[in-house]
């Protein structure tokens, strides 16, 4: 046994090795994929790119799994957007940024954010207001109106919504 492979035993995660796969097998497993959960077609181009995948191939296999409807940006979008504002509590700022970060068009992130339901939307961040103002007992009001809208502006809510919503939490002028 000669060096590398004393290495590549010991440090596995640093050297991988990996035969390359075929664009038919990569069709398979991308497909396998696609029918598990709903995927964006970024993530599955950066798949293929990883499993060594030459560009033309790629487009060959993202071109068929559209067509075969393994992929479809709306229908990602779409449970994308479900899934993080009921599981995780994002709001549609950070939910539409997320989704712009895995190259979505806007029209797309546009209809998506329209599914979620406005008195949920509205209901939810009454919520989690109401439950971070418990661990905010006893601090000024100011600090506490600064709080709330830091804490609900980091989970992706608009601003416009929350001091909407914030009277109902904090009383307290904004002069000083």
């Amino acid at each position: 046994m000669d060096s590398t492979d004393s290495f590549r035993q010991q440090n596995p995660k640093i050297m991988p090795t990996k035969k390359p796969i075929s664009p038919e097998n990569a069709l398979s497993r991308a497909a396998m994929l696609c029918s598990r959960c709903e995927q964006a077609e970024y993530d599955i181009r950066n798949k293929l790119k990883s499993w060594g995948i030459t560009d033309s191939n790629i487009e060959n296999i993202i071109n068929r799994l559209i067509s075969e409807r393994y992929l479809n940006e709306e229908r990602f979008a779409i449970a994308f957007t479900r899934d993080k504002f009921r599981f995780e509590g994002w709001g549609r700022i950070k939910i539409a940024y997320h989704l712009k970060c895995k190259h979505v068009t806007q029209h797309v992130i546009d209809a998506a954010l329209s599914e979620i339901d406005e008195n949920e939307y509205i209901q939810y961040l009454e919520h989690i207001l109401q439950v971070k103002m418990r661990s905010l007992k006893g601090k000024e009001p100011i600090l506490a109106k600064a709080s709330l809208l830091r804490f609900a502006s980091s989970r992706g809510f608009e601003p416009n919504l929350i001091y909407r919503v914030l009277p109902k939490f904090v009383n307290c002028d904004d002069e000083y």
